[in-house]
């Protein structure tokens, strides 16, 4: 068994390649074009995509998390309600637009968390973090739709 903090790194890291994985998968673009728009080499990110970081920096997957524009969010503390967070990229900019379900999940989260051992937390923040993502990749699809509609009414 893994000590925890070797196990939250490495947890770290698989989140945060899938998370990049994705991100090239829906671009459409070659693994050679997104590693030049990411600025890495195309055998580090054929690396990211296949899950193999456990050699990878959890800081060079932060930088390209953060190239590719995918939203972070860290919470630290034990305490949710007292815990410090740090939120970076699109999330910023789509706090005012938050649905009501997802405040609801926020909020039953935060209180659920309460009750949690810390590997239980970090399970359940990774959980948190893929349902956001689908959220957030489900209003793109909705303005996506829209814009080909309102584009389709204007021929």
């Amino acid at each position: 068994m893994q000590p925890p903090d070797v196990a939250t790194i490495q947890a770290l890291r698989r989140d945060l390649a899938l998370q990049i994985a994705r991100f090239v998968a829906r671009s459409g673009l070659s693994q050679v074009a997104a590693a030049r728009s990411l600025d890495v080499p195309q055998p580090t990110l054929s690396k990211i995509a296949n899950g193999k970081v456990a050699d990878l920096s959890l800081e060079l997957l932060i930088r390209v998390a953060v190239r590719a524009k995918l939203p972070l969010v860290m919470q630290t503390g034990k305490d949710p309600s007292e815990a410090g967070v740090f939120v970076s990229g699109p999330a910023l900019h789509e706090q005012a637009q938050r649905s009501r379900l997802a405040e609801r999940a926020r909020e039953e989260l935060d209180a659920s968390l309460q009750s949690l051992t810390p590997e239980q937390r970090l399970d359940a923040q990774l959980l948190h973090s893929e349902l956001l993502a689908e959220l957030q990749l489900a209003g793109q699809d909705a303005r996506a739709a829209v814009a080909i509609r309102q584009y389709r009414q204007s021929r």
